[in-house]
């Protein structure tokens, strides 16, 4: 089976009215999503054999304490700048051009691609999980995917199962 995990950046900031967008850095409260999701990976996901990133700061800042957290050494990572803003069928076409020996993939990327790419891919698993997903992919929200045996190439929208789905906020004290 592969393992397809697809994290949203956390929160980022928006009163930097001088940064481009692609320049924009994690507020406060996206470095803790990022500190609280990173620590939910390393201990519930599969280790992800490559990350793929976006070169966008915010992304770049919510990869880095999931590196802390998984530990050394560090699964390989490509930033590729492609990934910036990408659309699902984009997304897509990078998850089907993975290498055959990549058996869980992480992609850190932003929304609405990240999200739709999720949605179109999660064609079974916990309804509420899915009902979730398709909602909203807020922002630090991961969702853990599951695809068939077959080559990466042949990945195709409907055939995954959503494992699960986590938002920072699940994590926050009621």
């Amino acid at each position: 089976m592969k393992n397809i995990l697809l994290l949203r950046h956390a929160k980022s900031a928006w009163d930097m009215p001088h940064e481009s967008d692609h320049d924009r850095p994690l507020n406060d409260r996206g470095e803790r999503a990022a500190r609280t999701m990173a620590g939910h990976i390393a201990a519930k996901a599969p280790r992800p054999d490559l990350i793929l990133c976006s070169t966008a700061v915010r992304t770049r800042q919510t990869l880095a304490p999931l590196v802390n957290a998984l530990g050394s050494p560090a699964p390989p990572i490509s930033l590729e700048k492609q990934l910036y803003l990408a659309s699902e069928s984009e997304l897509l076409e990078r998850l089907q051009a993975l290498p055959e020996d990549v058996e869980t993939v992480l992609l850190i990327g932003h929304n609405e691609g990240i999200g739709e790419l999720a949605g179109a891919l999660a064609g079974h698993g916990p309804r509420e999980a899915l009902e979730r997903l398709r909602d909203k992919y807020p922002t630090g929200a991961l969702a853990a995917l599951r695809a068939p045996q077959g080559p990466w190439s042949a990945l195709t929208p409907g055939m995954c199962e959503l494992l699960a789905f986590v938002r920072p906020r699940d994590f926050e004290p009621r």
